[in-house]
């Protein structure tokens, strides 16, 4: 066969409530090699983006050893970037072909960050989609 083999997982991710902190979560460890070909978010509740006080999202993956800073998507929520809740919102995927690659036993960490003062990120489903890597 020479099709590729997606997998999707979807993980819910907590709320920060407080605007002005950050949270971070370790959401997914990948059970075999494969390249990250999307990831959406859907919030619990609307957000609504703005300038200087906002929030960014970001998949990293941490690799095996848990302390790596590759980022796979990221999505700041700025003024006129927003979710419905529960409606998938795209996050925007890394440019570098090398950052979608997982390697079996890779840590993935969902990090919601707060700029200036920040808005409060209500948490929902964080939905990954790969393809296997065969060698």
């Amino acid at each position: 066969m020479t099709a590729p083999f997606g997998t999707q997982v979807t993980v819910v991710v907590p709320p920060q409530a407080t605007a002005g902190s950050d949270l971070n979560t370790d959401i997914y460890v990948a059970p075999r090699a494969a390249t990250v070909t999307a990831v959406t978010y859907s919030t619990v509740t609307a957000i609504t983006g703005a300038n200087t006080n906002s929030r960014t999202v970001v998949l990293v993956n941490l690799g095996q050893s848990g302390v790596g800073t590759t980022v796979i998507a990221t999505l700041a929520f700025v003024s006129g970037v927003n979710t419905v809740a529960g409606d998938e919102k795209t996050i925007t995927l890394s440019a570098t072909p090398a950052n979608l690659v997982l390697a079996a036993g890779d840590v993935l960490q969902w990090q919601s960050t707060h700029v200036g003062t920040g808005i409060a990120d209500p948490g929902g489903l964080v939905a990954i989609t790969t393809t296997a890597n065969y060698a």
